[in-house]
């Protein structure tokens, strides 16, 4: 299927170039950034962050303060401070982070403490980044066919209030969402003329010892995304939805991954790329599995997935709950996992020079090199670069904007330029147009 692949940047680097001071609104300051979250992901960001000389504090908080302890410890750098913080509490966030005067406020959690923590960045007239935005309901009547509460819809309606405060909630900036809607800007500014079809592709041949079903990510976040509706938008029709795990189709995955069955779910790109890319279609499939998919299925049979709580003799539980405490923590996984992770965009369409073109852009993450260099497994790593590449682009002033942003409306070469030199490069695979 693929004719070339153009290597973005070389080899990994052991050492990052520390980068100089910020400049913001004409003068010199670093950040103070807020880390909401000592999870999986958070934990990750510390690491990452550690190599890098852009911000003067880097708060790292979560409800449970001994993970935020450990995500601290992990770094000798009296930088980072750990602290305690309600994340399903806009006042708890907003006190946290006036109390350590911070700049920005990065989330880390997962997406249903997303607008508590928007609201108390704004209550504390800080910035705002996210990996994922406010989660989504049903059509009442129709779900498989018309659209409900879309991800992101109760973000994007006060980004007035943002833009006239002069406050910038970056969301989305994860590696999906994130790094896949900066190749999407990327192929609408430097390789198309016109996009067909901007479709996030998304496998791994990852796989972990002594475990029939683990995910590699949060299960809470992985149900939220397979059970919902997913979501495609096409030019004449806007968004729509079909039933889950729809237009199943096998995508060759590059490095070794090799094919993977890929099924549409539910995903922030499809609600964030069409807002500022000029694309016929947009989609994102993930390559699952019939085996996870099939789990995920008896899940959803059995009310498993359900958020509401329901009588357990004299307690009462969330059957999602449940099943999140009974699976192994996701970032405890990287000793026991093999295998790589891929992360791209696959644009088709019309090239600048007026042929049909085809290419899939993409980030693979090798879980050996993670766990060797971070010590954090390869999905939780992939997912925390992107939103400290971004942070440092801000401090920079490279990138700059108010009011509700996805990464899409922001120049992308200087993005992908920094992960380059980070250590971490990205790749371009010119496939035969069909």
């Amino acid at each position: 299927m693929c004719s070339r692949i153009l290597k973005i940047g070389g080899p990994a680097s052991e050492d990052f170039a520390l980068t100089g001071q910020a400049a913001r609104n004409g003068r010199t300051v670093l950040m103070r950034v807020l880390l909401v979250g000592a999870g999986g992901v958070g934990s990750a960001v510390v690491p990452i962050a550690a190599r890098r000389n852009f911000f003067e504090t880097m708060v790292v908080a979560d409800y449970d303060r001994s993970r935020a302890d450990r995500a601290v410890a992990q770094v000798d750098d009296p930088r980072f401070v750990a602290d305690q913080v309600d994340a399903s509490n806009a006042e708890s966030v907003a006190e946290l982070a006036k109390r350590h005067n911070a700049t920005h406020v990065l989330n880390a959690v997962d997406p249903r403490f997303v607008l508590p923590i928007f609201n108390g960045s704004f209550a504390a007239g800080a910035d705002y980044l996210d990996m994922a935005m406010s989660l989504s309901f049903p059509h009442p009547t129709e779900p498989y066919h018309k659209t409900g509460v879309k991800l992101g819809d109760e973000q994007f309606a006060v980004a007035g209030e943002w833009e006239s405060r002069g406050r910038l909630a970056l969301v989305g900036i994860g590696v999906e969402p994130g790094l896949s809607d900066i190749f999407a800007r990327y192929a609408a500014d430097e390789l198309f003329s016109e996009i067909d079809e901007a479709g996030v592709r998304d496998g791994s041949n990852l796989e972990v010892d002594g475990y029939t079903f683990a995910p590699s990510f949060s299960i809470w976040t992985t149900i939220e995304e397979c059970l919902n509706p997913p979501v495609i938008w096409e030019k004449d029709k806007g968004w729509f939805t079909t039933p889950p795990f729809s237009e199943p189709e096998v995508f060759e995955f590059p490095d070794g991954i090799g094919p993977v069955e890929c099924v549409n779910v539910e995903h922030e790109e499809v609600l964030l790329i069409p807002r500022w890319v000029d694309c016929k279609r947009a989609t994102f499939k993930y390559g699952l599995g019939e085996e996870f998919i099939d789990v995920l299925k008896v899940i959803h049979k059995l009310g498993m997935d359900r958020t509401q709580k329901v009588d357990v003799g004299d307690v009462e539980v969330s059957p999602r709950d449940v099943i999140a405490a009974l699976l192994p923590d996701p970032a405890t996984l990287g000793d026991q996992m093999t295998g790589k992770t891929c992360a791209g965009t696959w644009v088709t369409g019309t090239g600048k020079d007026g042929q049909p073109r085809q290419v899939y852009l993409y980030h693979v993450v090798d879980n050996e090199w993670t766990m060797k260099e971070y010590g954090t497994q390869a999905v939780v790593w992939q997912t925390a670069i992107n939103p400290v590449v971004a942070l440092e682009l801000l401090a920079e002033g490279t990138w700059s904007g108010a009011g509700v942003l996805g990464p899409e409306a922001f120049a992308p070469k200087p993005f992908l330029d920094k992960l380059v030199e980070y250590g971490s490069p990205w790749e371009q695979r010119e496939e035969t147009p069909a």
